[in-house]
């Protein structure tokens, strides 16, 4: 894939994630709470968690109108959904009341995280 094809692609994915950020996660807190939330439910932490993820979309699609300029940013959300999704992971599999969490958030942070990954350009080729 061209850097061309790719920044055009991930302009799309960072819009998109941007979105979910924002509205996304509310629904799914509020629609799939098995495998979107915790036990016992706490609204103040899951109003801190969509708080968080909605300010981070934001910034996202402040991003998709120059991905260049925003590298760090992007990088961050990456580096974030990985190390969110791997400690989600191990307090699931330490608690068995929170399994359902890896088939609702944990997926979404890692494949949102792949994405991006595999979406950023190479920084060599944008240097010459």
């Amino acid at each position: 894939m061209s850097n061309e094809t790719r920044l055009k692609a991930l302009k799309i994915v960072l819009v998109a994630l941007g979105l979910f950020y924002i509205f996304g996660i509310f629904l799914m807190m509020k629609f799939m709470p098995q495998s979107w939330t915790w036990e016992p439910r706490q609204i103040e932490y899951e109003q801190m968690i969509m708080g968080m993820y909605a300010t981070l979309g934001v910034f996202l699609l402040l991003a998709a109108q120059d991905p260049l300029a925003n590298r760090s940013l992007i990088w961050f959300t990456i580096a974030s959904n990985i190390i969110h999704a791997l400690i989600m992971t191990a307090q699931s599999i330490l608690d068995m009341s929170e399994t359902p969490n890896l088939w609702g958030d944990i997926p979404a942070l890692l494949i949102s995280a792949i994405i991006l990954w595999a979406l950023m350009p190479k920084r060599e080729s944008f240097n010459a």
